[in-house]
């Protein structure tokens, strides 16, 4: 299928082999020590060849940044824009540092995994630092796995492409295990109506309720427009989300693509049409003073935001507005819900989903299946197996 023929350098005779490729045009591979090592390489290109696995090594020489600019255009239409962020983030910051001159054909599952580790422990290459060894941050499990789905997603067009037979960023060994060592905060029905009360103004007292009680995500509760909630049905139909993204206000679709119609409590009823009295139909619901999005507040610590001051004005641990999606789940099963209503509330793609997220809330589900089994088993007289 090609042919062999030998060539001199000055450090003595060297074999060159040729053949022609899936497009019929000629390529060549130098530099083999002996005859034998390029006839074997060529067998090899037949084998693959005749599989439907061959790669061009020509195709090989191009970089992950030549690759990287299109592959990150190319995501832009498909993902929505804070994800985009996110991924443009970890291109800039890490992966191109890293591995932007870096031709694709030269990349080994050892140098990813070293790049891991290096990330892992804050001592790789960014776009802050210009050589290793200098130690920063450690970094966590999320951005490991999204700097390492980059470089992976990149790869994987290569081999779609035909550019390289496998993806060396798949199967890394030393993945960081995704392990969060917070505990789950779930307010009760009292705390979250001393913590409402503890706000200054009805907006703030509402994005409380609604996001404890609907388990709404942040972005969808400001991105609620008036025309969005049924009162006959004490419905609110989530169809958009506001994301912060870079210090802007970007409106797309809520999280999953999925629009859902969430129930809301009747005491909500009155408060919900006070606050939206003298507005349009196309009116945020929940808005700053101005009529513009309300801007998620910082939680952290050593900052009095509004949300922190009413924390702290409630005697109640400092918590993040996403704890409070926690809490609407925490109170929808304790209040007797089933899996199926919970997950259609907060959005989640599947039941399962619900359940394995909020898996410590169903220890009374547990419990009470133990108490139906035994009394089944005294029902049926099980006692008679051990007679007295």
């Amino acid at each position: 299928m090609g042919s062999i023929t030998s060539y001199e350098i000055s450090a003595g005779r060297r074999y060159r082999a040729r053949w022609r490729n899936d497009r019929q045009l000629q390529v060549e591979k130098k530099g083999f020590r002996t005859k034998r090592e390029a006839e074997l390489y060529l067998a090899n290109i037949g084998v693959s060849m005749s599989k439907g696995s061959y790669t061009d090594p020509g195709e090989a020489r191009i970089t992950v940044g030549a690759l990287g600019v299109d592959w990150l255009r190319n995501k832009k239409p498909a993902i929505k824009p804070s994800s985009y962020h996110s991924l443009d983030v970890a291109w800039r910051v890490y992966v191109f540092p890293r591995w932007g001159n870096t031709r694709i054909g030269d990349i080994r599952p050892s140098m990813v995994e070293q790049w891991i580790r290096e990330i892992s422990e804050g001592s790789a290459i960014t776009n802050r630092t210009k050589s290793k060894g200098v130690v920063g941050r450690p970094r966590s499990a999320s951005i490991v796995y999204r700097n390492l789905g980059v470089l992976a997603g990149i790869l994987d067009t290569a081999v779609r492409d035909g550019r390289l037979p496998r993806n060396p960023a798949r199967g890394a060994q030393n993945l960081p295990p995704k392990i969060s060592d917070k505990p789950r905060r779930y307010l009760t029905n009292s705390e979250v109506i001393r913590f409402a009360g503890a706000t200054t103004n009805d907006t703030h007292k509402m994005i409380v309720l609604i996001l404890s009680y609907c388990g709404l995500r942040w972005s969808e509760a400001i991105g609620m427009h008036v025309r969005d909630i049924n009162f006959p049905r004490r419905r609110i139909l989530v169809s958009r989300a506001a994301v912060e993204v870079d210090g802007k206000i970007v409106v797309g679709v809520p999280k999953n693509w999925e629009r859902r119609l969430v129930p809301f409590p009747a005491f909500l009823e009155d408060p919900l049409k006070r606050l939206i009295r003298g507005k349009g139909p196309e009116d945020l619901v929940i808005c700053d003073a101005e009529g513009k999005h309300l801007r998620r507040p910082n939680t952290m610590a050593g900052l009095n935001s509004w949300f922190a001051k009413a924390l702290e004005a409630a005697d109640i641990d400092r918590l993040t507005p996403h704890d409070l999606r926690h809490t609407a789940a925490s109170l929808a099963i304790s209040s007797g819900a089933n899996v199926k209503a919970v997950q259609r509330m907060l959005g989640h793609k599947s039941a399962a989903m619900t359940l394995d997220t909020y898996a410590d809330l169903f220890d009374d589900d547990l419990d009470d299946v133990a108490g139906r089994m035994n009394q089944g088993g005294l029902d049926a007289n099980v006692g008679r197996l051990w007679p007295v």
